[in-house]
């Protein structure tokens, strides 16, 4: 079986020779991800910054803030420069880039307070990304929604651009991990068999992925499970006539249990086990911003949730999992909620 049978490259020949002429001529290169990055974000970061050094390269790679806990054994997660903590240091390598790679996120927005330098930059921009309607300016746009990750992108691009014999465990990793972590363990968003080939590529680089998912999966701190406990026990809202659920969590509960960055991560999928369920919502309060709360929808099947996200929720993203933040108190925010999930059950027959 051979990568055209698989569908394995996804470039132009041009595309392939716009993205090499661009990252041979670049001194200073940028990578970056979106705010509050996930696995999918932080992983295709870490893989591409690896193939781009098998090129003679040294990429910064930044991150407008923290990524969760449960993702800083990656290998060289470390070198990952927050905005909100260097400042000063992110700006001055995006003033002086020649060359910043836009990975998991599809417009300036997602990046929010490291926006204006992002957007000042006279560097070429080149997006690698899976969610909907990219409109950033970019010298080169590798834009498919229709795969289950950036980090999926990412792989098929550097084997297209035969970066796949010198990619090492250090590369390979990560890459997987955020394959993983986007498609939930791959159980969703993961039926093309173009996956599995690729993963089966990724394991001749010989790490262990089932270690890769407990560090990820089974990596929670004792308060974080009775976080999560808590929570669907006695904030878990369910309204069976619309198929839905939504839940909310106070800055003071996760005061009361020691909240750190990832321990709600996955949370929102949990009502989704409940016989006859469609559409979750998970509405948490910023950490620090009042009358901010940030909103994660997960739906199943053809009932999708990244619209109701655009409609009510200042956001997007994928058909069955996307997000969004409303200024706001939580009260407020419960009664958007509602008014989303009775749109939902009108418009998706559910």
């Amino acid at each position: 079986m051979d990568d055209n049978t698989m569908n394995i490259n996804i470039l132009s020949d041009q595309q392939v020779e716009t993205l090499r002429s661009a990252i041979s001529q670049a001194g200073n290169i940028v990578i970056c991800v979106h705010k509050s990055p996930d696995g999918d974000a932080i992983g295709s970061a870490l893989g591409w910054a690896e193939f781009l050094r098998t090129m003679g390269k040294n990429p910064m790679i930044t991150a407008p803030d923290a990524f969760p806990d449960f993702l800083k054994w990656l290998p060289f997660s470390d070198r990952v420069v927050r905005y909100d903590k260097h400042k000063e240091r992110v700006e001055e390598a995006l003033e002086k880039a020649d060359l910043v790679f836009c990975l998991d996120f599809n417009t300036a927005g997602r990046l929010m307070d490291m926006q204006k330098p992002f957007v000042n930059s006279k560097g070429h921009k080149i997006l690698i990304d899976h969610h909907l309607s990219p409109d950033i300016d970019t010298l080169l746009t590798v834009s498919k929604p229709e795969m289950s990750s950036t980090s999926e992108i990412i792989f098929r691009i550097i084997w297209q651009m035969g970066g796949f014999e010198l990619m090492t465990k250090l590369g390979a990793v990560p890459i997987y991990c955020g394959m993983m972590t986007d498609t939930g363990g791959f159980t969703y968003n993961s039926s093309n068999p173009d996956i599995f080939y690729i993963i089966s590529l990724l394991l001749t680089k010989r790490f262990d992925k089932d270690k890769i998912y407990r560090n990820v999966y089974n990596n929670f701190s004792e308060w974080s499970i009775r976080m999560r406990g808590h929570v669907m026990s006695q904030k878990l809202n369910v309204i069976p006539e619309a198929h839905a659920t939504y839940f909310t969590i106070t800055r003071q509960e996760m005061k009361r249990f020691h909240f750190i960055k990832g321990d709600a991560e996955g949370l929102v999928n949990e009502p989704l086990r409940i016989k006859g369920i469609r559409l979750s919502i998970s509405m948490r309060e910023d950490t620090e911003k009042d009358n901010t709360v940030w909103v994660s929808l997960r739906s199943v099947d053809h009932y999708y949730c990244n619209k109701l996200a655009e409609k009510f929720f200042n956001g997007g993203g994928h058909p069955n999992a996307a997000g969004g933040h409303l200024y706001c108190t939580m009260a407020e925010a419960e009664q958007v909620a509602l008014r989303a999930i009775k749109y939902f059950a009108e418009s998706s027959s559910v």
